[in-house]
């Protein structure tokens, strides 16, 4: 290691380690390594401007997190709730069902994880607690489990940030993560059902049929929101970016003209709120530009494919040994962090070994996501303690058996990628 990349890491994880933010601590470190290795420091802001002019895909985020603030500030995830308490409500363990499964639909129209817990999972908990139904702890910890899926069914904002550093199809990704985000929910689902049983979680009173239409034709123009986005980039009518431009326009218009739920007052502060966290995710994705560059520039990807050249390493070991590391890193980074600065290092490796490219981003993004519930800082337990004031020491004695089995699920991915490969070779994946 050169004395110009050991400051650097010095310095990044320094800053890191006392609470400057993430986006700010690459940057700085990286301008550190530069002027230590006598580059001019205004490469960082080139770097920068290169990366973002070549990344047409990276307008999506933005795109994305709007969609997801129009849903939250609408009725739309109210209409949404009652579609999934009508469904799912009357069997044991209801409103626990009703959690995941509103997360699995919610999934099709934010891709952030962040996105839905803050947004229906504040109501759902206010739901589960009423009058004692179940504990408050447990009614946090279900809704942190769940929120995991939003970025694994498209679309997905970690995906997106995924293909711009390895060049893999955006389509394929979105596709390869419907039937993991469909095993995630069905793990989560069935350890709901077994907890309620062993708890005697009361049963909910159940919609009559007769109203289950009227409640879906209710929710319909909501739910539409996946089937539109999916034709459009598979029926080839746009790209990914142009997608979630149609996902933002069509949010906008379900809320303000066909629902009558957002007045311009709101959709302003929904613009501002997303501006903000657009440019929080900006910074980071900056700082990884020029954080690449220097990876590069240090040839780290070559050394450590050759170095497992010499090895032999068998790819399915390869895959667990960096899926155990992407879970620990999950336990202390953000899900943006290890995407755009740790996983570039292996994408050279993996396609040294034959491992699909396609199927990696989906367990790394599985494995991030997971990553967001895994204590002691799992961002979604702030996130959920944040907007509803329930105890974190409450949620992360119930967090427990929902991580479990999504760890579970993580390994089935791994050892059987033709679950995330299936969907995308039927719709003409070569990989």
């Amino acid at each position: 290691m050169s004395l110009e990349l050991a400051l650097c890491l010095i310095t990044l994880f320094g800053l890191a380690g006392i609470g400057t933010p993430v986006g700010y601590s690459i940057i700085l470190a990286s301008i550190v390594y530069l002027g230590v290795a006598g580059l001019d420091p205004a490469l960082a802001g080139e770097k920068i401007l290169q990366g973002l002019y070549r990344s047409f895909i990276l307008l999506a985020v933005p795109l994305f997190i709007v969609a997801a603030n129009i849903m939250n500030a609408g009725s739309i995830s109210d209409r949404l709730l009652n579609f999934c308490v009508a469904l799912v409500g009357r069997f044991r363990g209801g409103l626990g069902h009703v959690n995941v499964v509103a997360s699995l639909i919610f999934s099709g129209m934010s891709g952030s994880a962040v996105a839905d817990a803050a947004g229906i999972g504040k109501v759902i908990i206010g739901m589960m607690t009423k009058d004692g139904r179940y504990s408050r702890g447990y009614a946090a910890a279900i809704t942190a489990a769940s929120a995991t899926i939003g970025p694994i069914i498209p679309p997905s904002i970690p995906m997106v940030l995924y293909a711009l550093v390895s060049n893999a199809s955006i389509g394929a990704l979105f596709l390869g993560g419907i039937l993991p985000g469909l095993a995630m929910g069905g793990v989560l689902m069935g350890m709901n059902w077994y907890l309620s049983i062993k708890r005697g979680f009361a049963m909910e009173e159940a919609v009559p049929m007769r109203e289950l239409p009227k409640i879906t034709v209710n929710a319909f123009p909501a739910l539409l929101m996946p089937v539109i986005l999916l034709y459009g980039i598979y029926g080839g009518v746009t790209t990914p970016t142009e997608a979630a431009a149609v996902a933002a326009a069509y949010a906008l218009l379900l809320a303000a003209i066909f629902y009558r739920a957002l007045s311009f007052q709101s959709l302003y502060r929904i613009l501002v709120e997303s501006a903000r966290s657009s440019a929080a995710v900006g910074l980071v994705i900056g700082g990884a530009l020029i954080l690449n560059f220097i990876v590069v520039s240090e040839n780290i990807p070559g050394m450590m494919s050759e170095a497992l050249v010499g090895i032999d390493v068998h790819p399915l070991v390869f895959l667990l040994a960096v899926n155990l590391l992407v879970l620990l890193l999950g336990c202390v980074l953000d899900a943006t962090t290890i995407i755009l600065v740790i996983v570039p290092l292996f994408i050279p490796t993996c396609e040294a070994l034959g491992i699909d490219l396609v199927h990696f981003g989906v367990l790394v993004v599985v494995n991030s996501m997971i990553g967001l519930i895994t204590p002691p800082y799992g961002i979604l337990l702030f996130v959920i303690n944040a907007v509803t004031g329930i105890p974190l020491k409450d949620i992360i004695s119930e967090v427990w058996p929902f991580l479990t089995v999504l760890i579970g699920a993580l390994l089935f991915l791994i050892l059987v990628p033709d679950v995330v490969l299936w969907l995308p070779r039927l719709f003409g994946y070569q990989g």
